[in-house]
């Protein structure tokens, strides 16, 4: 008692200050809440029940001085029920709440004109809230056992020293999780690029030991070239990738953390069980980082689980191992694609180097795929030309069959083959063309 008493009190104080502010010196409700630190919500309450008591202005009428006067004005319990007891149309209250410049306040103060008798402001705000709660019921999805693997990153990530240089780099932290069973996967790797995001990826399903039919992923712009709400598209580097893999990559949609709950809860799992055991450990390289987590990560998994009374890997291999397909028989195989235009001498410019390309497409735009090995160049989505990658800057790879014919004849014109020619004119001629 004495404690909501207090409150009370403390409450008058402010609202004195809110008066205050808001008919002496003019100050809005959001300036107001950050000048005293109070929540915009409870500055318009306190506002609207001086205005109903008819004490919208500073300073307030002779009478008030005493906070326990004000108190009871503002305060007393509203005992008459309403007269006029029909309720207002909650879903276009809704739909009006959307459009700019309009509030509950404004609402109830129209409800309020139609039915003078009606129900006061905070009856109104409590139904509609209900109302609103009602109409955007949480959806519990139930995930069956090798329909999908959930990745992210996380937010934390953990240095590594440079043992020669001193350098600290940090380390990011890639998560995968199989919703079904929660087996959980955490690698770490210097960077979010696409590398670096495809090898997490393929290192999650060699993990798992097998496939999913999905992969649903964050829209990391290393893997999602156009994060479009309805209809996201992945680069081809990740494309090719989930077709090696026969599965489908399903970008979750932008600001919907509900679309991978499950990673997203993982991330706080494995920042909580694994990154905040190694705050005191230091590192560095990569290889010892992920040692240490692999280490944790086989306690996280083999740990009951509470309300399931059961681990991670024990749930994993009875329901979820034998729903998830098997793995491909060769491992991915990394590769970039990258548009380029054909030059006007039949060759395209791949990372500082010049590969040749049939001389019929000069001018075309082709694309052009890129291992460690091989470069691969398609027009039309067939393979055109394919050349061995060279590490020279500014070299010129370059097939014969390539060049139209007269380029060709001249091509293949050596000084031997100048010799034989002016041998046919004479002896005379070939002694002087070789001399």
């Amino acid at each position: 008692m004495a404690r909501r008493k207090q409150a009370r009190l403390t409450s008058v104080k402010d609202i004195r200050s809110i008066l205050r502010l808001a008919h002496e010196q003019g100050l809005s409700v959001r300036a107001i809440s950050e000048r005293l630190k109070i929540s915009k919500t409870t500055v318009s309450t306190y506002l609207l029940r001086a205005r109903e008591e008819g004490l919208s202005c500073w300073p307030l009428p002779p009478g008030l001085d005493d906070d326990a006067v004000l108190q009871r004005r503002l305060f007393h319990r509203r005992g008459r029920p309403p007269q006029d007891l029909d309720e207002p149309s909650w879903a276009n209250i809704a739909s009006e709440l959307k459009r700019k410049g309009v509030t509950l306040t404004l609402l109830w103060q129209e409800y309020r004109e139609r039915h003078p008798n009606g129900y006061g402001y905070t009856w109104f705000c409590e139904r509609f809230a209900a109302f609103a709660q009602r109409a955007n019921a949480t959806f519990r999805n139930r995930h069956t056992a090798g329909a999908a693997i959930q990745t992210d990153y996380a937010g934390q990530t953990v240095p590594i020293v440079d043992p020669l240089s001193g350098e600290i780099r940090p380390a990011q932290i890639f998560v995968a999780v199989l919703p079904a069973s929660l087996l959980t996967f955490a690698y770490a790797s210097f960077s979010q690029r696409l590398p670096d995001w495809i090898e997490g990826q393929q290192r999650a399903l060699s993990f798992f030991g097998g496939v999913p039919k999905a992969i649903v992923c964050d829209n990391l712009k290393a893997g999602v070239a156009k994060p479009l709400w309805f209809e996201p598209t992945i680069n081809a580097t990740f494309a090719a990738f989930a077709e090696h893999y026969d599965t489908t990559v399903l970008p979750a949609r932008p600001k919907r953390p509900r679309d991978k709950a499950k990673v997203e809860g993982s991330v706080l799992i494995v920042e909580r069980w694994i990154l905040a055991r190694l705050r005191n450990e230091h590192f560095f390289s990569l290889a010892d980082l992920n040692i240490r987590i692999s280490q944790l990560l086989d306690d996280l998994n083999n740990r009951p689980m509470r309300r399931i009374d059961k681990s991670r890997r024990q749930l994993f291999e009875e329901i979820e191992r034998a729903a998830l397909a098997p793995l491909p028989a060769t491992a991915f195989e990394y590769a970039e694609w990258k548009s380029a235009k054909v030059h006007p001498d039949y060759h395209v410019e791949v990372d500082k180097a010049f590969y040749s390309v049939p001389h019929r497409l000069i001018g075309r735009q082709v694309e052009v795929r890129l291992t460690s090995r091989i470069v691969e160049v398609f027009h039309d989505h067939k393979r055109v030309a394919s050349h061995r990658r060279t590490s020279q800057r500014a070299g010129h790879i370059t097939v014969s069959e390539h060049m139209p014919k007269t380029h060709q004849h001249y091509a293949n014109t050596t000084p031997a083959s100048l010799i034989k020619q002016a041998a046919k004119i004479g002896r005379n001629a070939a002694i002087l063309s070789s001399g």
